[in-house]
């Protein structure tokens, strides 16, 4: 397995994780444009063994998961390939499960969490409005739309790097675009970790929400 992370302003939470999985997996970590500030954190990552790659400019989480499943296509390409964020939420353990899924079942694996009354009422309500919407949108139920916590077969990276989005939007495309292409999602229950209320997340709940939601209702209109 590679470990992908996407990051912008990354935290102290960053070096802590890929000391938490080990020197033994691959990670690569996409600096979108974080700037100056970042540097300490980047090259502690990079002092643990991470490729870093970096945008000069914020683009936008997808346009940072593009730029790592273009450049692990190029460099690892038969490698199973997980997704997750660096600011505290995923734990080693969930990381290597959720990877582990795909490795044996071929399958895309979702970290899914459970929505109880210790995760923030933006998020419960968030997630529990895009999973109705996915559902109407696509057919499909999934209890988790929003997770970070992915992981990806190797011969799927060059369909990821053609899935159209270059912000919050691309994850939702990506499972859209999944179902319509027939490939297999599977859910894999993960810890739920909110720190602070989430607040090192970077989400804005109105531009960013706008985001996620557009293919959703593009995918309403089609159907």
């Amino acid at each position: 397995m590679i470990l992908l992370l996407p990051v912008y302003r990354p935290s102290f939470h960053l070096p802590e994780l890929l000391t938490a999985v080990g020197g033994e997996t691959p990670a690569v970590v996409v600096d979108d444009g974080s700037g100056p500030q970042a540097t300490a954190v980047l090259d502690a990552a990079r002092a643990l063994g991470a490729t870093v790659l970096h945008h000069p400019a914020n683009r936008g989480k997808g346009a940072a998961l593009k730029t790592g499943f273009a450049h692990l296509a190029e460099h690892r390409p038969d490698e199973v390939v997980v997704c997750a964020d660096a600011d505290g939420q995923h734990s080693a353990a969930d990381i290597a499960r959720v990877a582990g899924h795909t490795g044996v079942t071929g399958h895309i694996a979702l970290g899914v969490r459970t929505f109880d009354s210790g995760v923030p009422l933006r998020s419960r309500f968030g997630n529990g409005l895009t999973a109705a919407l996915f559902r109407a949108a696509t057919g499909r139920s999934l209890r988790d739309t929003q997770t970070g916590l992915r992981a990806f077969p190797p011969g799927l990276l060059p369909w990821l790097c053609s899935v159209p989005g270059e912000g919050f939007d691309y994850e939702m495309r990506v499972l859209i675009d999944a179902v319509r292409a027939g490939h297999p999602l599977d859910e894999v229950e993960v810890a739920t970790t909110y720190l602070n209320g989430n607040a090192s997340s970077h989400f804005d709940p109105l531009g960013d929400s706008a985001q996620v939601y557009r293919p959703l209702l593009e995918g309403l209109i089609r159907r």
